[in-house]
């Protein structure tokens, strides 16, 4: 029987202090300004004031109290052993009877999703009406839930959607939550929900196709069901949505520096890079490509926030002496030249602190300890990874690299940037894994497809919350062109929020699209939660 001990169990304590924790390069999380952005769940906090009371009185421990699950290394071969996969959990809202409200925030360290737990999220709204207990799971290869001290490719062998989501089944089925009659609880004796947004949105999808009627409900928010290479459309809810004059601009500047950098014209190319002060950049998709960055700010965006920096952005580009551009901005001329200003002045400092422009920036020097530390806690390296088996060779299971747009189709961001510009990372990443291969990896994204069901997907009970703004909508059952039907068994919703705006609740409070969501959403689980029966699983 799994094992669970409180954050005070010495052997896991010693072994958090000893793991050298990577650090984020940029202020967004990622290690480095020119790696894509990750499919990831906002992360909400936990109230911290006043104790943590049940409905009868109890007091119960604090929201951040670290549970350890012993979790095993690899499901198809028990006799590996486990390890200590960490989770937070709270029944101050529970009846019995209620729920199992569980959620994974994916690729991400846990810690800071505690607000999960609570009423804050579309979690503790579900566990609030039904009387349920809410769980925040760590996914195994992130923070300190890792079955080896290391990031290795042999210490990565087991990181795979697969496990994963053998995982999320084996919590389920094995664990004794910190609670009365936490030992009879398991699916079977309790309905169990499953919940995720962006990646573990799309894991809560791939869940439910291969492990049907482990969960009685599931709720997946900007879920990425559809794994895409060439992921240029996270530009296009940008582009689509962002204010008309920014983006003409933005398109004349990408255009413009695209077609200097292709020219060959040495006078040229240098001037660009001079006035964004990249001179030191040898590698001129480097250069093009840094200037993503401005974009992937939208992707911070929610309903209840003001402004941001994609915001500043624009208005740098668009307001002159006091006054906003039309709709076709100001032009070609202006807008470089605001832009580099902006980028010098302010925004560089802001994304890459004291860094250098070519560590910050560059993507050539296999040497960079931000493709060789292998230390824990190092999300973006275990985000790279996820493959199911080494004979695939390929970098990942999904792909997402967010790139220029075809020609012909306008584009916010430089067409030097193309797949092989990230499938090369891959190789300084993982050169263990890749090196004997003579050609760059290509992520299998048809066998993820097929094996979870990508866009076809069609389960009872699971509940697709989207959003219009969201630049992750084209991978979810909301992309453009797609017209999938929504159902009663398998509710598709979809609001004017951005990424997983759904998930919190603030933002149903200023935006009446998202509370509709919500309360769609509601109103479907609380349904299939009343049809639950006892049954021996």
């Amino acid at each position: 029987m799994a094992v669970m001990r409180l954050w005070r169990l010495a052997s896991v304590l010693m072994l958090a202090l000893a793991a050298t924790l990577a650090e984020a390069k940029t202020r967004d999380g990622r290690l480095h300004g020119n790696i894509a952005r990750r499919p990831s769940v906002p992360a909400v906090a936990a109230p911290e004031d006043g104790p943590v009371t049940s409905r009868n009185g109890t007091q119960l421990p604090p929201y951040n109290t670290t549970y350890y699950f012993d979790q095993l290394i690899d499901h198809t071969n028990p006799s590996l052993g486990t390890f200590k996969q960490r989770f937070w959990t709270t029944y101050e809202l529970y009846e019995p009877g209620g729920p199992i409200v569980l959620f994974t925030p994916g690729e991400a360290n846990a810690q800071p999703y505690s607000g999960y737990l609570t009423n804050r999220t579309i979690n503790g709204q579900i566990a609030q009406k039904l009387g349920g207990v809410t769980i925040v799971l760590e996914h195994r290869y992130y923070g300190l839930s890792n079955p080896f001290p290391d990031l290795s490719v042999k210490s990565l062998k087991f990181h795979t959607i697969q496990q994963a989501i053998d995982d999320l089944e084996y919590f389920a089925k094995t664990v004794d939550l910190p609670m009365p009659g936490g030992d009879a609880l398991k699916p079977g004796q309790a309905p169990w929900i499953l919940i995720g947004g962006s990646y573990s949105g799309a894991l809560t999808s791939f869940t439910m196709v291969n492990k049907p009627n482990l969960f009685q409900a599931a709720y997946a928010s900007s879920a990425v069901v559809e794994s895409i290479v060439d992921y240029w459309g996270y530009f296009e809810p940008i582009r689509q949505y962002m204010p008309q004059n920014c983006s003409a601009d933005v398109q004349a500047v990408i255009a413009h520096i695209d077609q200097v950098f292709t020219s060959g014209n040495r006078r040229e190319i240098d001037h660009i890079k001079a006035l964004f002060n990249m001179s030191a950049l040898t590698h001129l998709d480097d250069v093009a490509g840094a200037l993503r960055n401005n974009l992937w700010d939208w992707q911070s965006l929610s309903p209840s926030s003001k402004g941001g920096l994609f915001f500043e952005f624009c208005d740098a580009l668009e307001v002159k002496h006091g006054v906003s551009a039309g709709p076709r901005g100001w032009g070609l001329q202006h807008a470089l030249q605001a832009w580099a200003k902006y980028w010098t002045s302010s925004y560089y400092d802001n994304l890459c602190g004291d860094e250098d422009v070519v560590t910050c920036l560059g993507t050539y020097n296999a040497t960079q300890d931000i493709w060789t530390d292998i230390s824990v806690d190092n999300a973006g390296r275990s985000w790279m990874w996820i493959v199911a088996d080494l004979k695939l060779f390929s970098c990942n299971e999904v792909g997402f690299f967010q790139e220029g747009a075809p020609l012909g189709h306008p584009t916010l961001v430089t067409r030097l940037v193309q797949p092989p510009y990230d499938e090369r990372q891959c190789t300084y990443m993982f050169p263990e894994a890749f090196q004997h291969l003579g050609h760059l990896p290509v992520p299998r994204v048809d066998a993820t497809n097929k094996a979870y069901h990508g866009w076809f997907v069609q389960v009872p009970h699971l509940f697709f919350a989207n959003g219009h703004r969201d630049p992750w909508r084209e991978a979810t059952l909301a992309a453009d062109g797609t017209h999938f039907r929504s159902t009663p068994e398998q509710p598709l919703t979809i609001s004017d929020g951005f990424h997983c705006s759904d998930l919190n609740t603030p933002n149903a409070v200023v935006d009446p699209t998202v509370l509709a969501v919500q309360q769609q959403g509601l109103k479907a689980i609380a349904g299939w939660i009343a049809e639950w029966k006892p049954s021996k699983h």
